[in-house]
């Protein structure tokens, strides 16, 4: 029983300390996690190195293949692009076993002493962060060392060591073991780290670690598979991808280069005692998923195929929220780059949602106002799954200017859902106006589509601004809204004008006052936004 609890407190220790190492550097980077899916464009060795990348900073190639089914859900990434991803966090995940193969653990007390004192008497954030990413490191050793001692008296009993023998007799028996160990802990690194401490302790050979290692390798892409249950065709022909890569790369390496692995690891670290062994499972791990990656990277497009094969179907056209995706809260630097894409998706939603109302009401396009009614829906949906979003991602651990920025991003949507409300009720004016034969002077309908082409300007000039945080533009909208605010004021006169001289039917009259004022709120919602982003530039600088 004490052998179990050492093993389970040892892993409860490695588990939090990669968490919180992660959990660190992810703080450290900020935003330049934003900036690596710009990167992802259609050069996939530049796919594998942000897949490796990622990956080291998360330290899990499991969180990695999850997001990546994020992202592909989220219509963030391609297919193509997901595959690279996938080979990179397999390479990057090998970083975490060659760190702890190390003797370090001696020094994992002082590790934590010294970035806990840092931690607690620093005021710079990004020296708080590096010195929390520290603690996690620290504490990631300290598991180990529990760990390792924790085994240490499953030496003394034969049929253990006969057991673990076994797996290098029977390559079967050790790939289901190591499939085993990580579908249940759900997390390679984790799975790696056991059979290191095994090996650490001289209680497992090289025969026997690789089989456990190539169960490890198709283990980690249950998680995928699992989170890949209701996404998208696209995001489950990734995770079907993740799992063929693993496993043809296993097939390979036990069919055709388990001898070069075996003479290779020995060539580099020479040996049979523990710790020689330590470093030869680190090296097999990192060997394999490079010379894997190396010889399934010409065939990727054939891999997309064999999985739009086994996931048949066309992706389904919907409406709506296309962006965000709670696995990608998993690194909120990058959840908050998808939260400000599905604002600005949100917005030309909105956009087209207003163009419909006036095109209904100049045209009296009845297809075009029932178009903005149907589009309005579509919008407050948005809005509600958005926001829900937002509050996610605001009680992950973020940074305070990243909190700042989704504070911004509530008020900006509700901004964008108003949009849509005032085009709403343009559209039913609209709808009035058809159905009781209204008709408008040419003198009114001028001033209205004058005021309207400033009011839709002003709005497409504000999502704009808000897309390339373009403070000049921004200025623009705030001023064109005092503009729209005095036209609107000269229209309303000029229309009172008329209704007096009985130049205008009544009736018409008040649904013109109506259109000016749905407009002009229209502007101030603009302005809002506008207002918004010369906010956040100002807080950046």
């Amino acid at each position: 029983m004490e052998i179990f609890f050492g093993i389970v407190g040892g892993l409860g220790l490695f588990l939090y300390g990669m968490t919180i190492m992660s959990t660190g550097l992810q703080k450290a980077a900020g935003n330049k996690l934003k900036s690596i899916i710009s990167m992802l464009t259609s050069n996939r060795f530049m796919a594998v190195t942000v897949g490796a990348i990622i990956t080291m900073i998360v330290q899990s190639s499991s969180a990695t293949t999850v997001m990546v089914v994020g992202f592909v859900n989220a219509g963030m990434m391609n297919l193509a692009q997901a595959v690279g991803v996938i080979m990179g966090s397999n390479i990057g995940t090998t970083i975490t076993a060659q760190i702890i193969t190390f003797k370090i653990d001696r020094y994992a007390p002082l590790i934590i002493g010294l970035s806990v004192a840092v931690w607690l008497f620093t005021n710079n954030r990004k020296v708080k962060q590096f010195a929390e990413a520290c603690i996690g490191f620290g504490i990631l050793f300290l598991g180990m060392k529990f760990m390792g001692d924790a085994l240490k008296p499953l030496g003394e009993y034969e049929g253990f060591r006969n057991l673990l023998i076994s797996f290098g007799q029977h390559p079967f028996l050790g790939i289901l073991a190591g499939f085993a160990i990580t579908v249940a802990v759900q997390s390679s690194s984790a799975s790696t780290g056991i059979l290191l401490a095994l090996s650490s302790q001289g209680l497992i050979p090289i025969s026997s670690g690789l089989p456990i290692l190539f169960g490890i390798n198709i283990g980690t892409t249950i998680t995928a598979v699992l989170s890949s249950i209701g996404a998208n065709r696209t995001a489950k022909r990734a995770a079907a991808i993740h799992v063929m890569f693993n496993l043809f790369g296993t097939i390979i390496f036990i069919v055709l280069l388990q001898r070069p692995l075996y003479w290779a690891v020995n060539m580099i670290d020479p040996g049979t005692t523990a710790y020689a062994v330590s470093r030869q499972i680190a090296n097999a791990h990192t060997i394999f998923n490079i010379v894997n990656t190396i010889i399934m990277f010409p065939f990727i497009g054939l891999l997309v195929k064999l999985a739009t094969k086994i996931i048949p179907g066309e992706e389904d056209k919907g409406e709506g929220i296309k962006y965000i995706d709670e696995r990608i809260l998993e690194t909120p630097p990058i959840a908050l780059a998808s939260a400000m894409k599905e604002t600005l998706h949100m917005g030309n939603v909105a956009r087209e949602s207003l163009e419909s109302a006036l095109e209904g009401f100049y045209n009296k396009n009845q297809k075009k106002i029932d178009e903005t009614m149907r589009i309005e829906k579509v919008v407050n949906e948005m809005e509600r799954e958005l926001a829900a979003y937002l509050v996610k991602l605001s009680n992950t651990d973020i940074s305070v200017e990243n909190r700042e920025t989704v504070d911004g991003l509530f008020n900006t949507i509700n901004d964008i859902e108003r949009v849509g409300d005032h085009a709403e009720n343009l559209a039913e004016l609209a709808q009035f106006t058809i159905d009781n034969h209204l008709a408008f002077s040419e003198t009114a309908i001028d001033e209205l589509r004058q005021m309207s082409g400033l009011v839709l300007q002003a709005y497409i000039d504000s999502l704009t601004a808000l897309k390339s945080l373009d403070g000049g533009l921004a200025m623009k909208v705030v001023k064109t809204e005092g503009r729209i605010d005095y036209l609107e004021k000269t229209l309303r006169a000029n229309h009172i004008g008329r209704l007096s001289a009985q130049q205008c039917i009544p009736s018409s009259g008040i649904i013109f006052l109506d259109i000016i004022s749905n407009l002009e709120r229209i502007a101030d919602h603009a302005s809002n936004i506008a207002m918004a982003v010369m906010d956040k530039i100002k807080a950046v600088k």
